[in-house]
């Protein structure tokens, strides 16, 4: 498919997105196969939220990602796998084999029962099977639910519940950096709490002993010797469910946010090609986790719809050691680089000297996700990795929007430290007074809203849509409400300047911060607790915990340490406080409300312009917590 390839084509590209929205995404649509096309475009209102796309449209997601470049593009390199020891080899599969090792697996969860409309969850490490399991559930028509390997038993069953899944894909255990986890021992911790699990079938990673149940639990490898590699691809509606992936919420439940066939695939695609200005020979590597929505967005679906070389890393960047990443790059001839913040900041702290021992010259394009990068970090990055000629795009999107939203177009439109810039064609943003009055002109700020539907986004909250109309459609009615603030400068670009809801943002990783209280008021000397975020140098975000213990417990070093383990436990290491402040009581409104505003200025150190607190239930309990944190 074409991409915009100057500035006027942007500005002419988006000016039909706007004035004709159908017409343009009827074009960009008809460059994919399917088995049938649409009756209609789009059909759709907010109020519901009733949104779809492509209507009576039928297609099948892997048919777009495999069997249509077999032709021209069977020998192509579709997957590079990099894993966490160096000294173990790389593996490159091309697309004939991608295609034959998707068919195999999903003849694999045909025979064990699998069909289409099933929840299937994948916890696993950052192998090439994740991918082509993830392949696999979507050739037969199965919904993936794909799990973090990072997260705990609990977080786990948690996620197998809500989805009333019915295979488990895991492994025996994962290499991370100097680490070996058993993942196999998490989960069968967490199956003691699921009742749907029928099959858990277990890939050998690792080699270590684990244990295997009777009637449920399945080796991998056996299960591929009872398959051959043909499998033809289950017909789709376009508004077909194709995922489910948990993001947390504010009320501590996680929400499956669910994505559909059609759109999505239209959307990662066009988002991918257009944003990063892929070319054919490019080599492009995303570092995220497949665990996560930019995994699934742009290591998967978008790279291998375009036909590209997606590379997939096991380990992480600092080890053997901080130049992980740069020897990747210079190994593997990288042109497209797209990682987080947070990764720029750690490296950014271990100097220049590691950098200088790798031919980074391959590289064109430098990409930056999960959070907004602040400007010493991209100065950082647009220096040292990109040698001042790369162009950084700076992308603003979430699980919920399913593609990049507003971000520069790489060498084609302008980029401006610490903004996304410009919104890609197709998306209409918005930013909103309290009220919800559009705030109109430029240089101004407000909440960031979208006004008209795009492909890729959100349909539903799994099982709970009522849910999904709260959280993103009821506050600014007529409009998808972001959660973010954001500011437009007097050039049009956007600026997004945090969340405006309790949601933390740490390592780019967005966590509820009643998920994280929940899972602090879990220990047993715990009566209840406050989270905040606070900025922190390497995180982005980091965590700080008011917490007010039991009374006949006093606060100690290792009482810390144990809540620490509690939270890892119930949730896991991800959302483990930075700090943990003990408190005699927390600032509440006299309807209990509990106001995170004077204990975020309090994280934040400044504590100069609290506001009136004459109103609290307690306004002595604010000098406590300031006396306390100094």
């Amino acid at each position: 498919m074409k991409k915009i390839d100057s500035f006027s084509e942007y500005n002419r590209a988006y000016e039909h997105s706007v004035n004709d929205p159908e017409g343009f995404w009827e074009d960009v649509a008809s460059t994919f196969s399917w088995q049938s096309k649409w009756d209609k475009v789009l059909d759709w209102e907010f109020d519901t939220p009733n949104v779809n796309w492509f209507v009576n449209g039928k297609l099948n997601i892997t048919e777009n990602c495999l069997d249509r470049h077999l032709a021209d593009k069977g020998d192509k390199i579709a997957i590079i796998w990099e894993p966490n020891d160096p000294n173990e080899d790389a593996i490159s599969i091309t697309y004939n084999e991608l295609h034959q090792r998707v068919c195999e697996f999903a003849n694999v969860l045909l025979n064990n029962g699998a069909k289409k409309g099933d929840r299937i969850c994948l916890y696993m490490p950052m192998v090439p099977e994740l991918a082509i399991a993830t392949l696999a559930c979507a050739r037969i028509g199965a919904i993936h639910s794909v799990v973090f390997a990072g997260f705990s038993a609990k977080a786990l069953a948690d996620r197998i519940n809500d989805a009333d899944c019915n295979i488990l894909l895991t492994s025996d255990g994962l290499f991370r950096g100097t680490k070996q986890l058993c993942l196999k021992d998490i989960a069968d911790e967490a199956l003691q709490h699921c009742n749907t699990i029928n099959a858990c079938i277990v890939l050998q990673r690792t080699g270590q002993d684990v244990n295997m149940t009777n009637g449920r639990d399945l080796w991998w490898h056996d299960e591929l010797q009872k398959v051959n590699h043909h499998c033809d691809a289950q017909i789709m509606d376009s508004e077909d469910p194709l995922f489910v992936l948990y993001t947390s919420g504010s009320t501590g439940k996680p929400k499956g946010v669910q994505h559909h066939c059609g759109g999505y695939m239209v959307y990662a695609e066009y988002s991918f090609r257009n944003v990063f200005q892929y070319e054919e020979d490019d080599v492009y590597w995303c570092t995220a986790d497949i665990g996560w929505i930019t995994g699934h967005s742009y290591i998967i679906y978008g790279p291998l719809l375009s036909g590209a070389t997606t590379i997939m890393f096991e380990g992480v960047p600092t080890y053997p050691d901080a130049g992980r990443f740069w020897e990747i790059c210079e190994k593997h001839r990288v042109n497209i680089f797209y990682t987080a913040p947070t990764a720029i900041r750690a490296l950014q702290a271990y100097g220049t000297e590691v950098i200088e021992k790798y031919d980074l010259s391959s590289l064109k394009t430098l990409g930056s996700v999960g959070e907004p990068i602040n400007e010493e970090a991209w100065d950082w990055y647009y220096k040292n990795i990109g040698k001042e000629k790369c162009w950084i795009v700076d992308t603003w999107w979430q699980t919920e929007t399913g593609g990049i939203m507003i971000s520069p177009l790489a060498h084609i439109t302008k980029m401006k430290p610490t903004f996304a810039t410009l919104p890609l064609p197709g998306i209409q943003p918005c930013l909103v007074d309290t009220d919800g009055n559009e705030i109109q002109g430029n240089d101004v700020e407000g909440n960031l809203c979208v006004k008209f539907p795009w492909p890729s986004m959100i349909r539903t909250t799994y099982g709970d849509h009522e849910r999904c109309k709260q959280v993103y459609f009821s506050t600014y009615p007529g409009k998808y409400f972001t959660g973010d603030g954001c500011k437009r400068d007097q050039d049009g670009f956007y600026r997004i300047t945090g969340r405006v809801d309790d949601v933390i943002n740490v390592s780019g990783h967005r966590m509820g911060t009643a998920e994280v209280e929940n899972g602090i008021n879990e220990h047993v000397s715990v009566v209840e607790s406050a989270v905040v975020g606070y900025p922190h140098d390497i995180k982005g975000q980091g965590i700080y915990a008011y917490v007010i213990l039991d009374s006949s417990v006093d606060g100690s070093e290792d009482l810390k340490k144990e809540i620490l383990h509690t939270v890892t436990t119930e949730i896991g290491p991800i959302a483990k406080p930075d700090k943990i402040q003990f408190v005699s009581g927390l600032p509440k409104t006299r309807s209990g409300k509990i106001m995170r505003r004077i204990l975020r200025k309090v994280a934040e150190g400044d504590t100069s312009n609290l506001g009136d607190t004459s109103t609290l239930l307690d306004p002595n309990v604010v000098q406590e917590i300031i006396n306390g944190a100094q």
